[in-house]
């Protein structure tokens, strides 16, 4: 049962700011032509905005130390890039939920979780519910736009991107009700996953930048090489080698970080020329520090 608790309540933590992102970029992404798809999209920021903060609510003394060390619930760029976000796009931000998740305590001594269960019952079922629906509309917004029937500025594969990133999220409050550990935690799925996500990220900084970027466009190309390789190693390995492998993907990623970390700051003080909103830098930065975190909790084990 506590396993359970702590489970889902760092899931809610870090996804649910996702699933508010990944709406947030949708509405800013549509022409101002389409207010239906406009007020949908905003209808689902504020729906996984609530759920973040319902979660936040029992969060603190009830989470891993390794999940609030990691930096994937907020980092030092987030809240910047939440004001400059909002005042851009004209879409509201909370950044008082930030400031909660980056004063976030782990779990105490002697923690009795049991009082929570009927919380977090309700959470994951709430989660799922909305899930289905974010999952649907984006899914939606991809059909539209592969028949030429909607414009937005998100590039299709950014579309199927958030998709899957929703979708693990749903999976992985499944089995946490079912009573199984979440399928992010089965490793060799993990990592292709992520792995898969990182090369999709790199792909799309590079079609963002400004094409004078040239020197930065070059190192995200390579980036996506490299996780692209690592892919295909991965396809044909054995247990031995999948360790070695990790540590390949763990190494990659570090620098990754360092990467999309230079990244936020430099289009959070405007020496960075591009069309990425600030939030979408320290977005992806997150996710970096989530899978960081993920690799180096099976290293350590």
């Amino acid at each position: 049962m506590e396993n359970y608790i702590i489970l889902s309540i760092e899931t809610h933590l870090f996804f649910a700011r996702i699933m508010r992102e990944h709406a947030l970029f949708l509405e800013a992404g549509f022409p101002c032509k389409e207010k239906d798809w406009i007020k949908k999209a905003d209808w689902f920021r504020e729906q996984f905005e609530d759920l973040q903060r319902d979660t936040l609510s029992i969060s603190n003394g009830n989470i891993n130390r390794c999940v609030v060390e990691s930096n994937e619930l907020a980092t030092e760029f987030t809240i910047p890039a939440e004001k400059r976000t909002a005042k851009l796009s004209g879409i509201p931000i909370d950044s008082q939920l930030s400031i909660l998740a980056l004063n976030l305590k782990p779990i105490g001594k002697n923690e009795n979780f049991r009082h929570l269960t009927p919380t977090v019952n309700r959470l994951n079922q709430r989660a799922l519910r909305l899930l289905n629906g974010l999952i649907s509309f984006k899914q939606s917004i991809l059909r539209e736009v592969e028949n030429c029937k909607l414009f937005t500025v998100n590039y299709p594969l950014l579309i199927q991107h958030i998709i899957r990133e929703a979708e693990l999220y749903r999976a992985t409050i499944t089995e946490l009700t079912r009573g199984r550990h979440p399928s992010y935690k089965n490793l060799k799925r993990t990592e292709d996953f992520w792995n898969q996500i990182m090369m999709e990220h790199a792909l799309f900084i590079r079609g963002l930048l400004d094409p004078s970027e040239e020197e930065l466009i070059e190192t995200a190309d390579n980036f996506a090489k490299d996780y692209r390789r690592l892919l295909e190693q991965a396809k044909s390995q054995d247990k031995k080698a999948t360790e070695s492998l990790r540590k390949t993907s763990l190494s990659e990623t570090l620098k990754y970080r360092d990467f999309k970390a230079a990244g936020a700051s430099g289009i959070l003080n405007c020496n960075i020329s591009s069309i990425i909103l600030p939030l979408l830098a320290d977005h992806v930065l997150r996710e970096a520090n989530h899978y960081i975190r993920l690799l180096e909790c099976d290293l350590s084990c």
